[in-house]
């Protein structure tokens, strides 16, 4: 795939800083999938993983977003940080970051586990009552779908 350069550079960030406090208080990411010729485009909550610079999601272990990631783990996403519409000058104060990445399938029931301390962490701030009432074993872990976007490049902009 072409790399494409930003055409307005004014309006891009290129501050980690900035990044990762939008990544951290960002609560949706919209993610676009491909298999074949075929798009496919979904919005879901997710929990950032600043450290291992990865996205985890909760989703049902079977269906759609699984049949895609499977034929094709390659995706592109964004999480838009909305500042608001500024009436009367017809424009909309925002910054956005789009982001590709290889989404996963987890498996591994310690890795499943992480990644259910990181969404409660970023959604809940690490609430307790979720886990307590819906996973009190191992077998309810298994149940639970989750993927990984393992974020390999992004780019942030802004217009004020």
């Amino acid at each position: 795939m072409p790399k494409y350069h930003m055409r307005k550079k004014e309006r891009e960030i290129k501050d980690k800083n900035i990044l990762n406090r939008i990544l951290r208080q960002g609560k949706y990411a919209i993610i676009s999938m491909c298999r074949k010729n075929e798009p496919y485009i979904v919005t879901l909550s997710y929990g950032y993983d600043q450290k291992k610079n990865s996205f985890y999601f909760h989703c049902s272990p079977f269906g759609l977003k699984s049949d895609f990631v499977k034929s094709n783990p390659n995706v592109c996403a964004t999480v838009i940080e909305d500042r608001g519409y500024k009436k009367g000058k017809c424009k909309h104060s925002y910054r956005s970051v789009v982001l590709w990445g290889k989404m996963h399938i987890i498996q591994n029931l310690k890795e499943k586990k992480y990644a259910i301390d990181v969404l409660l962490r970023h959604l809940e701030g690490g609430s307790d009552k979720y886990k307590q009432e819906s996973l009190q074993s191992d077998e309810a872990y298994k149940k639970v779908g989750i993927l990984r976007l393992d974020i390999e490049e992004t780019t942030v902009k802004q217009d004020q």
